[in-house]
C-alpha cells in the first residue's frame, strides 16, 4: 500500500524518498567552530534539485552559519559541501554557482531597476543582447516592467525586495540562497511576496534554499523544512509532516501552537495507547502505538484546533473528555482561541481554538462558563521527549 502524505504536498514528485536519488546538495558531516563555540555539530543533509528547502530554527541555531558555508562566506571546520556533484572546498564565493540574497536587498541607490537588475551580467562580460533579454524576463516574472526606469527610493518596500530577487536569479544560478528575504516587509505584503516566490521557484525550476524564523514562512513556501537547534538538525520532513507528526517535544512545541499534557502510559494494544494525565488524572485514549513501557511518562500533544469545545460537564467514564472552567478568551477575527483551566493550578491550561463561521453567535461560550474539551483517538500524537 502506497505511503499516504501527510498534510498537502506542492510537488508530483518526492525523491527524498527514494535512497538511490543523488542529492543537488550535499553537507557531509559538517562541523563549524567559532572558537570554543559550535555553531553546527557534525550535520549531514541532503537537498534535492528544484526543492524549494527551509532551514527554519531561533536565533543562535546555526541555520545562517549553515547557509554563509554553503555561499562560501564561511569555511567548514570539518566536513565536506557538494554541490551537484561539486566539492566546494577552497571554491571562493564569486566562482560558486549560487547567488545569495540577503534581507538588507544592497541596492545600488543610483541606478535604475534596470541596471541593478542588468550590474552582474555586466561584471560578467555578457553580450548586450543577452543582458536586454534576461533583464526583460526578471522584470516580468517579478511583475516590474513598469518601474524599469525608477531608482530604488521611488520603489516601495515590496518593490525593492522584487528588485533584489530579480538581480539575484538575472545570473541564473543553481541555486538560490535567500536569508530572511521578507523579514523587513508587514504582515500582509510578506505573505503575498511567499507566494510569488513560489510561483517564480515553480516557473524557473530552480532550487531554493531559504532560512528563516518565521514558522508560517517557512510551512508557506517549503517543500521541506530542517528544524535546527544548538548546530543539530531535529527533524527534516514536508511541512504537514512536521506540523501532524513531530518528532520531538521541541519541535512540537516550536512549530505552530500546541498543548502538550504529560500523561503517564497505563494499557498498550495493538489498537493503541491509553494514557492518564499526571497532573490532573483524566483519561486519554490514543490510537497511536508508542516505543513507551507501561508506566512511564510520556508526553500528548494535540493541536488546539483538534479540540472541540461545548458548554456543559462531560459524562462519568468518557475518555478524550475534560471538565474545564474558561479562564481566557482571544477573539482574532476569523478564528477565537479559548484557554480553559482544567486543573487547580492557574496554568493548568488546555487550548482549544474554533473558527467564527457566523457573523453571531446566539449563546456564545464566554469567561467563566463551565465548558467540555473533547478530541479524537486519533487528534494528538505521543512523545517520549
Amino acid at each position: 500500500m502506497a505511503k499516504k502524505s501527510i498534510g498537502p504536498v506542492r510537488r508530483e514528485y518526492s525523491p527524498w524518498e527514494d535512497p538511490d536519488h543523488p542529492p543537488f546538495i550535499e553537507f557531509r558531516n559538517v562541523t563549524k567552530k567559532f572558537g570554543d563555540f559550535v555553531a553546527v555539530n557534525n550535520l549531514s543533509l541532503k537537498i534535492y534539485e528544484r526543492e524549494f528547502f527551509a532551514l527554519l530554527g531561533g536565533s543562535g541555531c546555526g541555520k545562517t552559519t549553515l547557509m554563509r558555508m554553503l555561499a562560501g562566506f564561511e569555511t567548514p571546520t570539518s566536513g565536506q559541501i557538494f554541490l551537484d556533484g561539486q566539492d566546494l572546498a577552497g571554491i571562493p564565493p564569486y566562482k560558486r554557482p549560487s547567488n545569495m540574497m540577503f534581507q538588507s536587498y544592497a541596492l545600488f541607490p543610483h541606478m535604475s531597476v534596470e541596471k541593478n537588475i542588468a550590474f552582474g551580467l555586466r561584471q560578467d562580460g555578457l553580450p548586450k543582447s543577452e543582458i536586454d533579454d534576461r533583464v526583460s524576463e526578471m522584470l516580468r516574472l517579478t511583475k516590474l516592467e513598469q518601474f524599469a526606469k525608477r531608482k530604488p527610493h521611488q520603489l516601495s518596500g515590496g518593490q525593492r525586495q522584487r528588485v533584489a530577487l530579480a538581480r539575484s536569479l538575472a545570473k541564473r544560478p543553481k541555486v538560490l540562497l535567500l536569508d530572511e528575504p521578507l523579514g523587513a516587509l508587514d504582515r500582509k505584503l510578506r505573505e503575498e511576496t511567499q507566494f510569488e516566490l513560489m510561483n517564480i521557484q515553480t516557473e524557473l525550476k530552480m532550487t531554493f534554499l531559504i532560512v528563516t524564523h518565521d514558522q508560517e514562512e517557512a510551512m508557506t513556501v517549503a517543500d521541506r523544512i530542517a528544524v535546527m537547534d544548538k548546530g543539530e538538525l531535529v527533524q527534516v520532513a514536508t511541512p504537514g509532516e512536521i506540523y501532524e507528526a513531530p518528532s520531538s517535544k521541541f519541535v512540537a512545541d516550536f512549530i505552530g501552537d500546541i498543548n502538550l499534557i504529560e500523561a503517564r502510559v497505563v494499557e498498550k494494544s495493538d489498537e493503541g495507547t491509553k494514557l492518564v494525565s499526571v497532573t490532573d488524572g483524566f483519561a486519554i485514549d490514543s490510537d497511536q502505538e508508542t516505543d513507551a513501557t507501561v508506566g512511564e511518562t510520556v508526553w500528548y500533544a494535540i493541536r488546539p484546533e483538534k479540540v472541540r469545545i461545548a458548554p456543559g460537564k462531560r459524562q462519568n467514564g468518557e475518555v478524550n473528555h475534560i471538565d474545564g472552567l474558561v479562564w481566557d478568551i482571544g477573539y482574532l477575527g476569523d478564528v477565537s482561541i479559548i484557554h480553559a483551566k482544567v486543573g487547580p493550578d492557574e496554568h493548568d491550561t488546555l487550548r482549544a481554538t474554533f473558527a467564527n463561521v457566523s457573523r453571531t453567535v446566539e449563546n456564545p461560550i464566554t469567561w467563566d462558563d463551565e465548558v467540555v474539551l473533547s478530541f479524537g483517538r486519533d487528534a494528538g500524537v505521543i512523545l517520549r521527549g
